[in-house]
């Protein structure tokens, strides 16, 4: 029996705006739709939504002719790009938002983990919300408080159950949400991208609990994760989005390669390294990014070679203490070695406003059967805030493969490091 059935479903909005801009047009769409009963006028317009480029039309369609269904008891992994529909698919199916074309038929109850404290109220206690949370899905005030005990210790929070949930942090807010969804026993659980919130004692807590659940049969999932590895592990389908429209429906270990090599297509045009460049201070100004002295996003590296030497050139108007780190990821984009000696030992170094240079040298991994990873950099005052961000800006390709440099679980941090200031 098909628990959820998605039917040429279209999500439609309007940037900057929330009705259709002026009076005529909002009365041109009321009439079109609910006198003449015809076609919304302005579902014939919009593009499609790339979030990385500025269209033509002020209309984008967020998601568009989306049409799949899902089996009872099936875990379905639906994965994509930041901005591709997946979190508005979930919004659409918990009823947050209602499509603008299609329908959505499910059956049974829905228990939704969308955000961080979702359907919490703040003011009330962990005690209260958990109350009131079940209610919302259905749950009767019996099948609650049988199950009650058994939210509390999972979640972690005993202590803290009496307390107004305004007074936890993210990571306790989400312990506490999931362990609602997951102990609640809906027929069909929707969880986005709100694990990676949490610790990681309770990461692996959750994932084992959705393990039980999807090998139990009897309840569908819906599981929006980044994390690669846990889709093909979780998951026995997966869905890729690409732009508000469905690319790719298989199992979940094809879909996860289908993904990995989309991603990887991106790198083909070798950008400079500084043009990916996501978040960055004010007062801050790069002028160029080297890595092993080239400054394109695409790099090959022998593998007797095991140091990259990173240069990251530029200007200040204020004062700054930063750190350099990087993050070094799989092709499944899981995280596999970091360095950042701001985390470690709380040091940090102070550029006076003016030109800098910093260069950096720092010894790799041993890395396991891999030919090529993906390297994440940033600038930023520990604790504080991020001066620069450059998430996977550069993919590095070992010549004759990573193979040979056998297993290794930590990196290996015995290089240099020299940070000067250029006036």
């Amino acid at each position: 029996m098909k628990a959820i059935e998605f039917e040429n479903i279209g999500k439609q909005y309007r940037l900057g705006l929330v009705s259709s801009g002026t009076i005529s047009h909002d009365l041109n769409r009321w009439w079109t739709v609910n006198v003449l009963r015809k076609e919304d006028p302005y579902l014939r317009i919009g593009e499609t939504n790339d979030r990385a480029h500025k269209g033509k039309s002020d209309y984008v369609w967020a998601l568009k002719d989306i049409n799949f269904s899902v089996e009872e008891g099936d875990v379905v992994g639906i994965i994509g790009k930041n901005g591709a529909g997946k979190s508005t698919l979930l919004k659409l199916l918990s009823r947050v938002t209602a499509p603008t074309t299609g329908k959505i038929t499910a059956r049974g109850r829905i228990a939704s983990l969308l955000e961080v404290g979702t359907g919490f109220h703040p003011e009330m206690t962990g005690r209260e919300n958990i109350y009131m949370n079940g209610a919302i899905m259905g749950m009767t005030k019996t099948e609650i408080a049988r199950k009650f005990d058994e939210i509390v210790d999972f979640s972690g929070c005993e202590r803290y159950i009496d307390t107004p949930v305004k007074r936890y942090s993210s990571g306790m807010t989400v312990r506490l949400g999931f362990a609602i969804a997951a102990h609640l026993e809906p027929e069909i659980l929707v969880v986005d991208e709100v694990l990676a919130v949490g610790d990681a004692e309770f990461q692996k807590k959750a994932i084992g609990k959705m393990k039980d659940v999807s090998s139990s049969g009897d309840r569908t999932v819906l599981f929006v994760s980044h994390n690669m590895n846990a889709v093909k592990n979780l998951c026995r389908r997966g869905i890729v989005l690409e732009s508000g429209i469905l690319s790719y429906d298989s199992n979940a270990i094809d879909a996860v390669d289908y993904y990995i090599h989309k991603s990887e297509a991106t790198f083909k045009d070798e950008r400079e390294i500084k043009d990916m460049i996501k978040e960055i201070a004010p007062f801050l100004k790069i002028d160029s990014i080297s890595f092993n002295g080239s400054t394109k996003n695409v790099t090959t590296i022998a593998c007797n070679q095991r140091y990259v030497d990173i240069c990251i050139e530029g200007s200040t108007i204020a004062p700054m203490k930063t750190d350099f780190s990087f993050t070094i990821r799989n092709k499944e984009d899981v995280p596999i070695a970091a360095y950042g000696e701001g985390h470690a030992t709380g040091k940090v170094e102070s550029i006076e406003p003016g030109k800098f240079k910093i260069v950096r040298r720092v010894k790799l991994p041993k890395f396991v059967n891999s030919g090529e990873c993906f390297i994440d950099m940033a600038l930023h005052q520990p604790g504080i805030v991020f001066q620069m961000q450059a998430p996977s800006c550069v993919k590095v390709t070992f010549e004759g493969g990573m193979e040979a440099f056998g297993r290794a679980n930590t990196i290996d941090t015995n290089g240099f490091f020299s940070m000067e200031s250029v006036q």
